[in-house]
């Protein structure tokens, strides 16, 4: 199966700060859970209309690694974790490490196809404007701020969440031993 990471920008239990009130979120703690393979809950159905016009289902990338990150283009957090994401994704992918991103809250597509180009952001994104994709997750383990990020393991449940905004040593980290977790019990 997969493993999924996922980011996104508020859990609803942080305190807002000036800056989160003007921008309109709740930014995430940086929390980290990691999740005991015996612990672990199975990610739901998920998938969507990518800003490219084609479709992910996360369903078809079974026995893949799936890093997928929530994120605004709106979002200071966002911003700033852009070159991360895109550096651990150029060195994961070779590994066989998929990232799909779902943009939240924007109005249209022009304002996350321009947030990819100014990063450099190679991967595609989901475009979810109204979070409606993202349900799929919330009688599970909820990308519950933006940016946050969820691992899926390659049974497909989720291994780990961050709640905030992460650097490529994090998530390149926590992706590499979650993928290690099925090497070690396939051979």
């Amino acid at each position: 199966m997969g493993v999924l990471v996922l980011a996104g920008c508020s859990d609803g239990q942080v305190e807002r700060n000036d800056n989160a009130n003007q921008a309109g979120y709740i930014a995430g703690d940086g929390t980290i859970s990691v999740y005991d393979p015996a612990e672990r809950q199975t990610a739901p159905e998920f998938g969507g209309e990518l800003l490219d016009g084609g479709e992910f289902q996360l369903a078809d990338a079974v026995g893949d690694v799936v890093v997928l990150n929530v994120w605004g283009s709106w979002c200071p957090p966002c911003r700033k974790e852009a070159p991360d994401l895109q550096s651990a994704y150029e060195a994961l992918s070779p590994d066989g490490v998929q990232f799909v991103g779902v943009n939240v809250r924007d109005p249209g597509t022009r304002a996350p196809q321009q947030f990819e180009d100014e990063f450099g952001i190679t991967y595609p994104s989901i475009y979810d404007p109204k979070s409606d994709a993202l349900l799929a997750f919330r009688d599970t383990i909820p990308p519950a701020a933006i940016p946050s990020t969820l691992v899926i393991d390659r049974e497909g449940r989720i291994a780990a969440r961050v709640l905030g905004p992460l650097g490529e040593t994090t998530l390149t980290d926590i992706v590499r031993e979650v993928a290690a977790e099925g090497t070690a019990e396939t051979s």
